[in-house]
């Protein structure tokens, strides 16, 4: 089979290392990929939200199945051109890229379907959204309602930096027009989970869980992020917890989805809040989460190509996925300065010895080459530091060890990922 992976970030980069292990792939593409991604696929100079040019090139190969990474081309409408050229794509419809694409939509499909969440609000007027605030009192959530490269949303633990993120939000727009519209929605208290579910329209099945750490700092102090670490499977999610998700949240979604003619194929990632009261929805994002698609792929026994197809085909019922007896932990290192400004082109050392600890594999998720081979720094997030262990301690202490072995004086990480769970 061959197959073209679109994305250019960590994500990417691990979902590249699953793909390129099954003994049924005969060529990969990643477009645009990284400098790690170049060692297990053959990258191309295709912008991820270029969706003409991904699609001609994927006529011209006569590509099998098109896997997209991120949000935003599918957000675009990549899986329906896609259809349209006849190709197969691993990602939902735009209408169904809705979940992600419109928190408000998000919330009303999740009440249709009866799915447990926060009490909410839709505000296009920033007056009246203060006002809801002040008579709600914090804390209390803000929210843009469309996308914001997972920097749209304030916890606000005073109505005054609740009424400043409004004002940031609406009338500054600092996230463009995905800002016109926000929710205010109640403030859930308990852990943070990712999980992971394989759609095919009509059916779902597990595909894990991780805790991510979203803020910059040690102790989760600091500015929000797109993700600093993660690890997998998290304690706080038992099984128990696992079917009730299943059960209350994702077939329900499901089964509206297709009531509304949108039936959703792919990854539905359900980001939840483990409340004393049970499982309760944030939102959906629809495509694998960065970092936690590291910290899964490196568990995941199972040859992930098969899978994918089957959530294209529709064969999801007849289907499961196994996975290794470990736990898996991401220390992501980021350029100084991250998530504000921070230089590029700083030089990488010592990615080879890193990856000679055992259980690492290192995953780029901002890097290239120089003209003389040295490895740079392109972006914020540069490295997914990704272990395995027989026990959460033992993954961790192998990941800080190959962060150890790294030589990027630019570059900082958190050292504490998996502090929650240890």
């Amino acid at each position: 089979m061959k197959v073209l992976v679109v994305g250019g970030g960590g994500r990417e980069h691990a979902l590249c290392w699953a793909i390129g292990a099954s003994p049924l792939l005969s060529k990969l593409w990643c477009a645009p990929g990284n400098a790690g991604i170049a060692e297990l696929a053959e990258c191309v100079a295709i912008g991820a939200e270029d969706i003409p040019a991904l699609v001609a090139f994927a006529q011209e190969q006569s590509v099998d199945l098109v896997v997209c990474g991120p949000e935003a081309p599918l957000t675009l409408g990549l899986a329906d051109a896609c259809a349209a050229a006849g190709l197969k794509c691993f990602g939902p419809s735009q209408a169904a890229a809705r979940l992600e694409g419109s928190k408000a939509f998000t919330r009303e499909v999740a009440d249709a379907a009866g799915a447990p969440g926060a009490r909410w609000q839709r505000f296009t007027d920033p007056a009246a959204a203060k006002a809801y605030v002040r008579e709600q009192g914090a804390p209390i959530v803000v929210k843009a309602d469309g996308l914001a490269a997972g920097k749209g949303v304030v916890v606000a633990a005073t109505v005054e930096e609740a009424e400043a993120a409004i004002a940031d939000i609406m009338e500054s727009r600092i996230h463009g027009e995905s800002g016109a519209t926000v929710l205010i929605e109640e403030c859930l208290v308990g852990q943070e989970v990712s999980f992971f579910a394989l759609c095919d329209g009509n059916t779902a099945i597990p595909l894990g869980a991780a805790q991510d750490h979203k803020r910059v700092g040690d102790g989760d102090t600091g500015s929000n992020t797109g993700g600093m670490g993660a690890y997998s499977p998290p304690p706080v999610f038992t099984d128990a917890l696992r079917d009730e998700v299943m059960a209350r949240i994702v077939q329900p979604v499901l089964a509206e989805m297709a009531k509304r003619g949108a039936p959703f194929r792919g990854v539905l990632f359900v980001g939840l809040m483990i409340t004393a009261d049970g499982p309760r929805l944030i939102e959906f994002n629809v495509r694998f989460g960065d970092p936690e698609c590291q910290a899964l792929m490196v568990r995941l026994r199972s040859d992930l190509l098969p899978a994918l197809l089957a959530a294209c085909d529709g064969e999801l019922a007849s289907f499961d996925l196994r996975w290794e007896k470990l736990h898996s932990l991401v220390v992501v290192m980021a350029a100084k300065g991250y998530p504000g400004s921070y230089a590029k082109g700083t030089e990488i050392r010592g990615i080879e010895r890193a990856a000679q600890v055992p259980g690492v594999q290192v995953f780029h998720a901002g890097t290239a080459r120089r003209e003389d081979g040295a490895l740079v720094a392109t972006g914020g997030r540069v490295l997914g530091v990704t272990a395995t262990g027989t026990t959460l301690a033992e993954a961790q202490a192998a990941a800080y060890a190959a962060v150890d072995a790294i030589d990027w004086p630019e570059g900082f990480c958190r050292r504490d990922i998996g502090w929650r769970a240890l």
